[in-house]
């Protein structure tokens, strides 16, 4: 195949898998055979349109395995049912103060005593008083579980298609059963072995933090480093070398070059039975497929250990190969194996990086010199071509990224990652030799770690924008292509102006008396954005658990700067219960000069003034009143909740809280003659709540619930839900619709936009 042929066959294999993956549901299982058959006759019958036939064949292929992905996934009417699942511990398992969560194989599975169809990867956390747990031992244990279902907001993550790409089928936590124990004795396997690496570094390195970050270098293996490690290491554009990059994979590879030559060197005789150069292309690919191993088989590896195995086997074959034919070798060796892949961030910036270096950089001779200029445009190359895959994917970017690649990427390739799997080799072959490797290679990352900290703190380091449309994507990209084109092509600066969508989107503000909102999806609790034409308002911020997820960090911050959003004037917590309260402190910590206000300031983890009943304001013609705590009401949990009202020229939101009927007379009455107004159910559709008497006094035409997905209060309640519905009310629940957008125009009454889940609609989303 010429590299030519292998380039245009990866191209039009992704082009097929890639668009099914805009669509909302998968076809019919026949039309694989349609697409198949048509694929192989056009392919035989016309060789000059072969890409279309890898092009159908992508389609095919990636709606065949997308089915069966989604065919294994929990059956929806078994969910929430109890399973006594037999399976073996997979990956490495994360000990928390408040549980332990793994990833679980399944070998086989039982519900009410009788066998069930369940195969693939559960994701489980196991509370209270949960064992130690080690990778590669097999378990019984009692299973609540339930399909994979995320939070769908502006600028969020999206787990459901996280779960698909990872073949996870459900997710649950393990339920008290005298059953529930170990079946045998520890089995051997590669994830075992990179527990015994990390524990091994941990007895060696003193320093906790040292030890977790070479942990990560060495196998992997990041169950040590914290939030604030991985939002340094955003900051700095280095997240790929925490986690293994390929590039260290090569130098791993370079190392099993070194192997042969010295055998070679210490045993000339061999050159009589195997040819040199052969067996060091094939000690490269066993060093390499080993230490792709010991990282888990991350896309960036996999990535790169497929293009050495395709110049192994040229070399072994005798014949020649060029890096773009590699690296289109080994996306279609991606795509056939797992074509669901293209989900995964990590593919898209591992092989858009490495095309973009292969096509704008030029070689320039041989030496110190020219290291150093490979080097430093290589960084300046990779932090412009892949600013808009990392904006699209992630939400934010570094401008201080490529000096702290510049820094980074030598100083863990070139001399700690070496001394790791120096030290790594020496636990199995002689332990006294690994103590120095990694008192050396400690020393660096802790000093390298300390200037990452610093940069962290400089302008830009984390650089957020509006949601990306898909046209500024390509443009973006089209650009960056067009800018480092090599020497001699006219107006590559003209590429900047492509980047012109990307960086300067357009913004549609409410006019003056208008506003808008965003009831955003926290599953089982509440927040709310409110945007005037010059103002910003956050009412709740969702709760933060013990494991240390925090939704106002996860939902909250990224919906603000999704939607552009760059400032915040106040954050008004209704009352202190945590799903309220929770994410309180990561949104005050990034917008320090919001006022803040809360029902209970008494049970707020930061400074917050008193709400009370007669506070008020006007930002650009839209008036914001509080209705409920009175004096002497604060303090009381619920009903001490924050009632604000938000008035334009053509409609209001009554935003409630946690209210009980009790509060509900009250708040009825202070509301007053209005248009208009629609209403965020209280205290999450709660039987205590939303009275018929109540939801007279109001007559919204229409409501908002914000409830978790099966959440275990069963909010909103049913007998609620018909309140509603004999008032004639429709209500629109988070839970069902991800993020709500709420149209409140100067001149029109209000309006219920598609909420998030069918805005954004995909086959994978449930």
């Amino acid at each position: 195949m010429t590299p030519l042929s292998a380039i245009k066959m990866a191209a039009a294999l992704l082009a097929g898998v890639l668009l099914v993956q805009w669509w909302p549901q998968l076809p019919p299982r026949w039309c694989v055979g349609l697409l198949s058959l048509a694929a192989a006759l056009l392919a035989w019958r016309c060789p000059r349109w072969r890409w279309l036939a890898c092009m159908l064949f992508g389609v095919a292929w990636a709606v065949w395995r997308g089915g069966l992905a989604m065919d294994a996934r929990l059956p929806r009417e078994l969910e929430g049912r109890d399973f006594m699942v037999i399976g073996t511990i997979a990956d490495l398992p994360l000990a928390r103060t408040d549980a332990s969560s793994f990833s679980l194989r399944v070998e086989s599975a039982t519900l009410d005593g009788q066998p069930t169809a369940l195969h693939g990867l559960l994701t489980v956390s196991w509370y209270d008083g949960a064992p130690a747990l080690q990778p590669c031992t097999r378990w019984r244990l009692l299973l609540r579980l339930k399909r994979p279902r995320g939070l769908l907001d502006p600028g969020g993550a999206d787990s459901e298609r996280s779960a698909l790409e990872r073949g996870i089928v459900a997710t649950g936590y393990v339920r008290d059963d005298p059953a529930n124990r170990p079946l045998d004795a520890t089995l051997w396997c590669v994830d075992g072995v990179r527990d015994a690496v990390a524990r091994g570094i941990a007895v060696r390195v003193h320093d906790p933090h040292d030890a977790a970050l070479l942990q990560a270098f060495s196998v992997g293996d990041t169950r040590g480093l914290t939030q604030q490690d991985w939002a340094v290491a955003r900051a700095n554009g280095v997240s790929h070398l925490i986690a293994i990059s390929g590039f260290h994979v090569g130098v791993a590879a370079v190392f099993g070059v070194w192997l042969a030559m010295l055998a070679y060197a210490l045993w000339p005789r061999l050159g009589l039975r195997l040819p040199r150069v052969q067996a060091q292309a094939a000690t490269a690919l066993l060093v390499a497929g080993a230490y792709s191993a010991l990282a888990g088989f991350g896309l960036p590896t996999v990535r790169t250990l497929l293009m050495i195995a395709v110049v192994t086997l040229a070399r072994c074959s005798r014949r020649g190969s060029s890096g773009a034919q590699s690296l289109a070798l080994a996306m279609i060796a991606i795509l056939l194996i797992d074509p669901l892949a293209v989900l995964a961030a990590g593919f898209w910036l591992s092989f858009v990086g490495v095309s973009f270096l292969m096509l704008c950089l030029q070689a320039r001779g041989r030496g110190l010199r020219a290291f150093l200029h490979e080097l430093s445009a290589g960084q300046l190359v990779m932090t412009v071509a892949l600013l808009p895959l990392t904006m699209w994917f992630f939400g934010q970017a570094s401008l201080v990224g490529a000096l702290s690649n510049l820094i980074a990427v030598p100083l863990i390739s070139f001399v700690v990652v070496p001394c790791v799997l120096f030290g790594t080799l020496s636990l199995g072959l002689c332990p006294p030799l690994a103590m120095p490797a990694f008192w050396l290679a400690a020393r660096i990352a802790h000093a390298q770690w300390w200037l990452l900290e610093r940069m962290a703190t400089w302008p830009g380091a984390q650089w957020y924008l509006p949601a990306i449309q898909p046209h500024a994507l390509l443009l973006a990209l089209f650009g960056a292509l067009w800018m480092f084109l090599p020497r001699g092509l006219p107006l590559r600066w003209l590429g900047l102006l492509l980047f012109l969508p990307l960086l300067w989107p357009a913004r549609l503000l409410p006019a003056e008396g208008g506003f808008q909102v965003w009831v955003l999806d926290v599953g089982q609790g509440l927040s709310v954005l409110v945007r005037t034409r010059g103002h910003v308002l956050v009412y709740d911020a969702g709760a933060r658990f013990p494991s240390g997820f925090d939704l106002g960090e996860a939902v909250v911050l990224p919906s603000i700067h999704a939607l552009g959003l760059d400032r915040l004037d106040m954050l008004m917590i209704s009352h202190g219960d945590n799903d309220h309260a929770g994410g309180a402190g990561a949104v005050a910590a990034a917008f320090p000069q919001a006022s803040r206000y809360a029902g209970e300031p008494s049970r707020m983890h930061i400074p917050m003034r008193q709400c009370m009943a007669g506070q008020s304001w006007q930002w650009d013609g839209v008036s914001f009143r509080v209705l409920s705590p009175t004096a002497g009401e604060g303090d009381r949990d619920n009903d001490s909740s924050c009632v604000l009202l938000v008035e334009g020229r053509h409609g209001r939101l009554l935003m409630t809280g946690d209210i009980s009927s009790r509060m509900e007379p009250s708040v009825a009455a202070a509301l007053g003659p209005g248009p208009s107004t629609l209403l965020l159910v209280p205290h999450h559709g709660s039987k205590t709540s939303s009275s018929d008497a109540f939801i007279d006094a109001i007559r919204p035409p229409l409501a908002v619930v914000s409830a978790g997905w099966h959440n275990h209060f069963g909010h909103p309640k049913p007998e609620v839900l018909a309140r509603y519905a004999r008032a004639h009310v429709p209500v629109f629940n988070t839970a069902m619709e991800g993020a709500i957008p709420l149209n409140f125009p100067a001149d029109a009454p209000p309006s219920r936009g598609r909420g998030w889940r069918q805005q954004q609609s995909r086959y994978w989303r449930e």
